[in-house]
């Protein structure tokens, strides 16, 4: 069965291109051109990802994927122009599962798909359920689903995997690059602040739910999950 993948940029060449390449793979490609016309798609179609260019004409590709994640969770790989450090961590903030720089090789794309997929259980992959306990905070693979003394958390999928690597080695320090590796499916490079960018997030999430300060920062190796019960 092909995974389907819903391409929003108004390049119509690259689009083509694109479009041909991920059929030649195994997936089930549709391009929409316009920001404002992707969503009201997305409102109609389901898709197994989405790949969504930051530079559109008139709605803007962070708006799009702010508007979306209202409605829907579908991993969403972002395509921003190289060096543009500041589109890519607001897309993380606002849900991007991972990113790719313009120009960007349709084989690595594909790659970085089939990467995004694994790591959210979709399209189709086995899932093995597996329930994570630490003091009050809970996480259940089968379904996703996160919370904190009883309250639910709604998480990103980045942010899933690297609250699960968390709690699995809780008590342990766990490095930046382990933490990119493992929950966004690519080693750490100079200057990538993605994690930072998740864990931020994470900790604002489980603060809201009477979690404060469980995820503590180690200088210069990476983050802890807590142990102690008082930070629960």
């Amino acid at each position: 069965m092909s995974t389907t993948v819903l391409i929003i940029d108004d390049d119509l060449e690259l689009c083509s291109l694109l479009c041909d390449f991920l059929s030649l793979e195994t997936f089930a490609p549709t391009a929409v051109h316009n920001g404002q016309a992707a969503l009201e798609h997305c409102r109609r179609h389901a898709y197994d990802v989405i790949v969504l260019d930051v530079m559109l004409p008139g709605m803007q590709g962070l708006d799009v994927l702010r508007d979306l994640r209202q409605f829907s969770n579908v991993p969403v790989l972002m395509l921003t122009a190289r060096g543009e450090d500041t589109d890519r961590i607001v897309g993380l903030e606002l849900g991007a599962d991972d990113y790719l720089a313009k120009p960007c090789n349709p084989r690595e794309l594909s790659a970085r798909l089939r990467a995004v997929l694994r790591r959210t259980g979709t399209a189709g992959s086995r899932v093995i359920a597996e329930r994570l306990e630490v003091g009050t905070t809970a996480i259940d693979t089968g379904s996703r689903s996160v919370t904190h003394a009883g309250n639910e958390l709604t998480l990103t999928n980045a942010e899933f995997n690297i609250l699960k690597e968390l709690l699995r080695w809780a008590g342990t320090v766990v490095s930046k690059d382990t933490l990119s590796q493992h929950a966004l499916g690519r080693s750490l490079t100079a200057y990538d602040r993605s994690v930072d960018v998740h864990v931020s997030k994470i900790r604002k999430k489980l603060s809201a739910a009477g979690g404060k300060d469980l995820i503590v920062s180690v200088r210069g190796s990476g983050y802890q999950f807590r142990l102690d019960p008082k930070g629960t």
